[in-house]
């Protein structure tokens, strides 16, 4: 992912779907990033198997993560997924996420630390300490929303601040749209 300016902090691999928090370099690093992933990923499944077609619903989605409130609560919601889809009891108990390299240090040549995950602590072991407890703490309800809502709608998680920054970067509002073409103003003559 480096060849397209993009860091990898967690992930997590599930049965029908993946959850990946990247920080991008620049502003297409994350969409090339996707498109080699899913066109190598189809390709490899398709020749495995002696199929043809596509293997992705649609396109990803993607949501910006306020570093300073949500970035840790993101690594925790990725890497929790197989516990609240109770394929596992704990997430050290599944191997297809991130957690054994953020929580107890295992190499993994794709995972970079973000800065936010590198201040936890002053080396290796006190950062994956205090990684790990992070995970005796559970996510409240409202961060779990929020999550599954960014998941969803493709919408920036964090303090009404940082929306509302995203918002005026991009010009648009951030939150619910109406889906499809807008209805015809009626003539009222």
């Amino acid at each position: 992912m480096p060849r397209y300016g993009v860091q990898l902090h967690a992930y997590c691999l599930m049965t029908n779907h993946v959850h990946l928090l990247m920080s991008p370099s620049d502003e297409q690093g994350i969409s090339n990033t996707m498109k080699v992933v899913a066109s190598r990923y189809a390709y490899a499944l398709n020749k495995t198997y002696r199929r043809s077609g596509t293997i992705w619903e649609g396109r990803h989605k993607a949501s910006a993560v306020d570093t300073d409130a949500y970035l840790l609560k993101c690594y925790r919601y990725i890497e929790l997924n197989p516990v609240v889809a109770d394929m596992v009891g704990r997430p050290e108990e599944y191997k297809w996420s991130s957690y054994h390299s953020n929580a107890w240090g295992d190499d993994c040549a794709w995972v970079k630390p973000h800065n936010q995950y590198l201040e936890l602590g002053a080396n290796k072991e006190q950062r994956c300490k205090r990684y790990r407890d992070l995970f005796t703490i559970h996510l409240s309800e409202e961060d779990l929303h929020a999550f599954r809502k960014a998941a969803h709608f493709s919408v920036p998680v964090g303090a009404q601040r940082f929306v509302e920054q995203i918002a005026q970067a991009v010009g648009r509002d951030m939150g619910y749209a109406i889906r499809g073409r807008p209805r015809k103003a009626i003539d009222s003559q």
